[in-house]
C-alpha cells in the first residue's frame, strides 16, 4: 500500500504518491524533494510546462502533417511505365489477320501492336485480343 505526501499548492490540499517522489529524485537534475514534487504537478496537470505545451504542440503538427502525407502517399501512386517488349510472331500475326480481316469486315484498325484489332461488322463493334498462352511449368 502506497503512502501519501500532503502537499498545500495554491490552497489546496493535494495527495501525492510518496513513490513518485521518490522515483522523481533519483532524476539527476532533481536537487531536492520540492524539485520532485514540482515534476509531479506538471506531469499530472497542476502547473502548466510552457516548453512542454510548445513540445506538445509541435508533436500535433507534425502528426497532422504526416497523416496528410501520408494519406496523399496512399492516394497518388505513381504508375511505372512498362514497355513492350518486341515478339515478332504476334506482330506479324495481328498485321495478317487484320489484312484478312479487310475483305470481310468494315473499319479494321490495330489499337495495341501485336494484340488488339478492332472491326465493325453491321451496327456492331467487335474486339479481337491475341493472347500467348505460356508454357506449362514442369
Amino acid at each position: 500500500m502506497s503512502t501519501y505526501i500532503n502537499y498545500d499548492f495554491d490552497g489546496k490540499k493535494i495527495r501525492i504518491p510518496k513513490e513518485e517522489i521518490e522515483h522523481n529524485m533519483k532524476i539527476p537534475r532533481v536537487k531536492t524533494e520540492e524539485d520532485a514534487i514540482w515534476i509531479w504537478l506538471e506531469d499530472n496537470g497542476f502547473v502548466d510546462n510552457e516548453e512542454q505545451n510548445e513540445l506538445d504542440r509541435k508533436a500535433k503538427e507534425n502528426r497532422i502533417t504526416a497523416t496528410i502525407h501520408q494519406a496523399k502517399a496512399d492516394t497518388v501512386k505513381e504508375r511505372k511505365k512498362i514497355e513492350r517488349k518486341p515478339d515478332q510472331t504476334k506482330d506479324s500475326l495481328v498485321e495478317s489477320l487484320a489484312e484478312y480481316l479487310q475483305d470481310l469486315v468494315e473499319n479494321v484498325t490495330i489499337t495495341k501492336v501485336g494484340k488488339l484489332i478492332e472491326f465493325d461488322i453491321k451496327d456492331e463493334h467487335f474486339k479481337l485480343d491475341l493472347i500467348r498462352q505460356r508454357k506449362p511449368k514442369k
